[in-house]
């Protein structure tokens, strides 16, 4: 399999969209370390962190496959006839 080319998609896309859940890996790494009880404490910049790190590889995911997928719906107009006249 070609480095620049995996499963159809180039590979620094890919790695665009795994930056977004190595960030949460790596946070949730810092914290079981920095922690050694059993429960951890999360703050809300932390949670909030975590939130959009996941929101934004849904987007950038979602918007792929709007983008890959062909468009086979025509939407219907209603349409009226207009009349001209040409003097």
């Amino acid at each position: 399999m070609e480095r620049s080319h995996l499963g159809g998609r180039p590979a620094g896309q890919i790695e665009r969209q795994l930056a977004h859940l190595k960030i949460i890996s790596r946070l949730l790494s810092h914290e079981l370390s920095a922690q050694s009880s059993s429960r951890l404490t999360l703050s809300r910049e932390e949670v909030g962190e975590i939130q959009t790190s996941i929101d934004l590889f849904i987007e950038e995911v979602l918007g792929q496959r709007s983008q890959a997928a062909p468009v086979t719906k025509v939407a219907n107009l209603d349409t009226q006839p207009v009349v001209t006249r040409v003097n």
